[in-house]
């Protein structure tokens, strides 16, 4: 099997996302930091999923944005670190061979296995649909998932915990393809990213969009600090002269995250003897954090001053990933019988 892989490298890495706009400091904790530093050990290919995100559209409205919302995810890939001259950075919609490798794929895999997702019924019941309206591209979600992977020989995906049942469907299609039609496609391996956990400003859930309890990579150090400063703290601690507990305050989990290490002792120790407020914190909290984007932000501001350079890398990682895609639609052709174009 042809594969991306050049032989110097650990395998191949694979993964996407879903371009929603800017990414906020919990992409970069749960995914993104650990992209980049795949690149040293991998050939790594990532990829805005825009057809995927087309799943979820409910208007011509928010299909428009889509292409905007590429450019602001691409662009805080790149301050984060990622680099196009050690991976391949490009559009899913620009390889329109992943879609013919979604059909055939979808000829081979039971219907039975695609509704018993636990992550379908989830988003079913978010749309306010049943599965009887549900349109058929987020039926055959995890079947588009599986073809971006296995279309690069991709062998290894890094996912939180709660995606590996998303990659064991991965391989059941790939195993099944490969047991109708002979050897073809490598069974993508998980790669747990042992990311911890970042809550959002609500103290509730974890750092989300569509909770609002985010706080954007690319935002100004006055609105970062502005939005830290609504964060949640010790629900017990209403007044300043009540002693916190910092092993329930958010506030305190991110300052071991974000604050010199030499900090954490004293901001421990004065909270929970309440000679420090949680305004204090809360301001201290949002300096650490500020000084941890900022290197990202300026890298963030020389890319966009060059207002053609991300379309470049994704026209250049579009050939790239085309050409590998090319070769696996023509074995494929061939182990299925169909007639070469």
């Amino acid at each position: 099997m042809t594969s991306a892989n050049n032989g110097s490298k650990k395998g191949v890495i694979f993964s996407g996302m879903r371009p929603t706009g800017l990414l906020h400091l919990g992409n970069y904790i749960g995914a993104l930091q650990n992209w980049v530093e795949l690149q040293d050990d991998y050939d790594c290919i990532y990829c805005a999923v825009d057809i995927h995100a087309l799943t979820t559209v409910e208007s011509q409205a928010d299909a428009a944005a889509i292409q905007s919302n590429i450019e602001d995810m691409i662009l805080d890939w790149l301050a984060a670190g990622l680099d196009p001259e050690r991976s391949i950075i490009f559009v899913q919609s620009h390889v329109p061979e992943v879609m013919t490798l979604h059909t055939l794929l979808s000829m081979v895999t039971p219907l039975g296995w695609l509704t018993r997702v636990p992550t379908f019924k989830e988003k079913v019941r978010q749309m306010d649909e049943t599965e009887e309206t549900v349109n058929y591209g987020l039926v055959g979600y995890p079947v588009l998932q599986t073809a971006d992977i296995i279309l690069y020989k991709a062998d290894t995906v890094p996912v939180g915990r709660d995606q590996v049942p998303h990659i064991e469907l991965s391989r059941e299609i790939a195993r099944r393809f490969n047991n109708f039609f002979g050897d073809t496609f490598p069974e993508p391996q998980a790669k747990l990213t042992e990311s911890p956990l970042l809550v959002g400003l609500d103290g509730q859930a974890k750092m989300s969009k569509t909770l609002d309890n985010h706080l954007d990579l690319a935002a100004s150090r006055e609105d970062t600090a502005k939005r830290i400063m609504t964060a949640f703290t010790d629900p017990q601690r209403t007044t300043r002269s009540i002693p916190g507990r910092p092993e329930v305050c958010n506030v305190y989990s991110m300052h071991k995250m974000f604050s010199p290490p030499t900090a954490i002792g004293p901001i421990y120790d004065e909270c929970v003897t309440a000679t420090r407020g949680c305004v204090d914190c809360k301001r201290q909290l949002a300096g650490s954090i500020n000084d941890f984007l900022e290197p990202m932000r300026e890298r963030r501001r020389k890319f966009e001053s060059r207002p053609s350079y991300v379309r470049e890398i994704l026209e250049d990682g579009g050939n790239r990933a085309r050409a590998i895609a090319i070769r696996t639609i023509e074995e494929v052709y061939e182990k299925m019988g169909l007639a070469q174009h």
